[in-house]
């Protein structure tokens, strides 16, 4: 017979668990949601404060996969639950106070809107394509004409859908590095830093580059003033987040931070970026793909430390 001596009430299974049940599912949902809520932001802010020049054919790039990321993230997301074929029930009520709630009622909103909004700019990417029945033409064209209504309520439900990514997490309260009210508008900027990102990726129009050039520089220094932010935050917060935060500050999660997050995704973007935009010539996916693999990590990194940290008692 095996028998177990119990000396301590921490790190006992079903006494003191560590939330680990989330892998790697969780960061790609996130991930996507901040990035497909980024993208669909800037095409609804140009759509809307630009009406007569419409949105260029990058950002129609990028709506058009929105659905895409949308889709995968869901099926991702998917993935991770236990009981997927029950997630209908989420659907049956709303609750005001559960995170869960808004970001599944926000999906159910955003996802529909996303597909038609890119099917009507399908003709002007693909300038070449005939729709096989003339009822999808009349279709097209009544959704055209309720394109700016779309645009509103994109504008407001992307803005939702991104900071939602973060509160998702922030919600835990019993996770102490979680437990932070910073994450919601971090992972909203982060979302719209790899917009940007993709969105550079995506123009060859010198002109529209150098702007999301600039304006995802503007992103990266938010996002820096807000990681230094969580950490000054939880360094004068109780011993639950001292130690929370310590993981980074020569724990387990020093290097994969500073150096695939702060480095990799921010820092080198930043200056590949300002040379860009004083003359030198850069690849553009350079600094893009670096933004998005940062931004992935900073996910994985986030869900992985936030469930290894606890509430000492």
């Amino acid at each position: 017979m095996k028998e177990d001596i119990i000396i301590s009430g921490r790190n006992n299974h079903l006494i003191d668990p560590v939330l680990n049940v989330w892998h790697w599912e969780i960061p790609v949902y996130l991930f996507l949601g901040g990035l497909s809520a980024g993208i669909l932001f800037f095409a609804a802010f140009y759509y809307i404060r630009y009406p007569e020049k419409s949105i260029s054919l990058a950002l129609k790039k990028a709506v058009i996969l929105t659905p895409i990321f949308l889709v995968v993230g869901l099926i991702v997301l998917m993935l991770d639950l236990k009981n997927p074929l029950m997630s209908w029930r989420l659907y049956t009520s709303f609750s005001i106070e559960s995170p869960m709630s808004w970001g599944a009622w926000t999906l159910m909103l955003v996802i529909p809107l996303a597909f038609l909004w890119s099917f009507v700019m399908i003709k002007d990417v693909f300038p070449k394509i005939k729709w096989p029945f003339e009822i999808m033409d009349t279709v097209e064209g009544l959704i055209k004409t309720q394109c700016k209504t779309i645009a509103w309520v994109l504008l407001v439900f992307s803005i939702i859908l991104g900071i939602y990514t973060g509160i998702l997490l922030s919600a835990f309260n019993a996770r102490p590095f979680w437990s932070n009210p910073i994450l919601g508008p971090l992972f909203l900027v982060s979302g719209m830093s790899t917009a940007a990102a993709i969105i550079t990726w995506l123009s060859k129009d010198h002109e529209e580059i150098r702007k999301f050039t600039r304006i995802d520089l503007w992103l990266i220094s938010v996002e820096v003033f807000m990681i230094i932010h969580v950490f000054m935050g939880m360094l004068a917060g109780t011993q639950s987040q001292v130690e929370g935060i310590e993981m980074f500050l020569g724990g387990p999660y020093t290097y994969i931070f500073f150096g695939g997050v702060v480095v990799l995704g921010l820092l080198l973007p930043a200056i590949l970026e300002l040379l860009e935009i004083y003359g030198k010539r850069i690849p553009v996916f350079l600094p893009a793909i670096m933004i998005l693999i940062g931004g992935l990590i900073f996910r994985i990194v986030m869900v992985e430390a936030g469930q290894v940290s606890s509430v000492i008692y």
